[in-house]
């Protein structure tokens, strides 16, 4: 691999004896992870039933290594949610804060999800998921994601960090900022991003990165914490910046992180020598089985700042029973406990919005809550994100074929297909599963089920 040659020369002179350890890294295979989506199964449940090879990523509770030759997309699991693809060392900075039911949590540059949907499966339904990606074609990326992992509580939003700050100052218990950055560690994973290295001098990113870092502070409530992260090895980016946190923030504290035998510690003497810095963690290629990251965890004192500004007890009102006599009576057909006072309608469409979270004017958002579906004629036409967030046994009218079962690939590619008698009876709407997991939905009439799988999903 040709590495820019600024960035050998700036290596050299950070790792000393260490650099040739990691320059050989660059000769080693890339290393392919996923992690359990434990919102919907468990470890244990899905190392029964997972149909290739894995092996457990030491430091990540829920994440598995796979061999390069797998195509874990194209298996039916994928996309009933079950997992999520992501290199080991990215899923570090998502397990490494600690997210109570019931909080309120922010991830700041969310896009594509990979850290957002641990957030989401942590808070198991509880609280609120803010999700915001300042890219609206980035954050369409997300909120699939969001709704393929079935989460229940999602705000999904599209807006600067500076404008979200003016909206819920004081307000999170958790923020994970995974800044964006010269992206230094993930050169062996991706070699792409050396032609945008070579584009944007790290100064770049330096900057951005202060941009964010205030209006991130400022929306942690007293007492919460912030993880910050990112994916270089720029010491610019990562121990100068929590030294200009601390030094414009004096209500923030560095805490401990969760260790690993491989992790290395914040390096002082690359940035104000500071000796907090070494509570900081570094990952590198050399020294772990992943790519590079950063990360340093702190927490605001409980009395450093305002306390939460934004309403958070605005509830919608109860909807017209009458407006809403086909979707009750779908629901009466599943099995949770549904607070009317959460709902809202918005034309045709039902969504259950999220605890914590009143109503919010002006912003760009692509999802406030959980799309429940529509309501059409004389009926209810239930969404694929509800279909998602639906967990085996919560729902009567199921079909659930086997993984193997040609019929699910048939299905996934948006096809109608037959159903057996021994399989399901009767007409109507039909909640359509692999192994007893959903994948969406369909309508069943004489043998025949119509396929109602989001359009926008379906294998090619």
């Amino acid at each position: 691999m040709q590495l820019p040659d600024k960035f050998v020369k700036k290596m050299k002179e950070l790792l000393l004896d260490e650099y040739e350890d990691f320059i050989r890294s660059y000769d080693e295979q890339r290393l392919y992870g996923l992690r359990v989506n434990t919102l919907k199964i468990s470890c244990e449940e899905f190392e029964k039933i997972v149909p290739f090879e894995i092996k457990k990523i030491p430091w990540i509770p829920n994440g598995y290594y796979y061999n390069e030759d797998v195509k874990p997309a194209k298996h039916p699991y994928y996309h009933a949610g079950l997992y999520y693809l992501q290199e080991p060392s990215a899923m570090t900075p998502a397990s490494r804060l600690v997210i109570n039911e019931g909080d309120a949590v922010l991830d700041l540059c969310a896009a594509p999800g990979g850290k957002a949907t641990e957030l989401g499966a942590k808070l198991c339904g509880t609280g609120v998921l803010v999700a915001n990606d300042v890219s609206s074609s980035r954050a369409k990326a997300l909120l699939k994601n969001i709704e393929l992992f079935g989460i229940r509580n999602p705000f999904v939003v599209s807006e600067s960090p500076a404008k979200l700050a003016a909206y819920f100052a004081g307000f999170f218990d958790k923020i994970l900022l995974d800044a964006p950055c010269s992206g230094e560690g993930m050169f062996r994973k991706d070699p792409s991003v050396i032609k945008n290295y070579d584009k944007e001098d790290t100064s770049y990113y330096e900057k951005l990165q202060r941009e964010i870092i205030t209006p991130a502070v400022n929306m942690l409530k007293p007492g919460g914490m912030l993880l910050y992260s990112t994916c270089t090895f720029s010491p610019g980016e990562n121990e100068c910046q929590i030294d200009y946190l601390l030094e414009k923030f004096p209500e923030m504290e560095l805490m401990d992180i969760e260790g690993y035998e491989g992790f290395d510690c914040g390096h002082p003497e690359w940035a104000s020598k500071n000796p907090g810095l070494k509570k900081c963690v570094r990952i590198w290629p050399h020294k772990m089985q992943g790519e590079g990251h950063f990360m340093a965890l702190l927490k605001k004192r409980e009395d450093g700042g305002a306390k939460e500004s934004f309403s958070s007890n605005v509830y919608y009102g109860k909807p017209d029973n009458r407006q809403l006599e086909y979707f009750y009576e779908f629901i009466n057909e599943l099995n949770w406990d549904i607070d009317k006072m959460r709902l809202e309608v918005k034309g045709e469409r039902v969504f259950y919005m999220p605890e914590r979270l009143g109503k919010l004017t002006g912003m760009r958002f692509l999802r406030n809550g959980l799309y429940m579906g529509d309501l059409l004629k004389k009926r209810f036409e239930p969404s694929q994100a509800l279909a998602m967030a639906i967990k085996p046994g919560e729902y009567k009218n199921v079909i659930s074929l086997k993984s193997d079962d040609i019929r699910v690939i048939r299905y996934l590619k948006g096809e109608t297909i037959q159903i057996d008698d021994n399989e399901s009876t009767g007409t109507g709407i039909r909640l359509f599963c692999v192994d007893g997991y959903p994948l969406g939905w369909g309508k069943l009439n004489n043998g025949i089920l119509k396929n109602k799988y989001h359009s926008g999903w379906r294998l090619m």
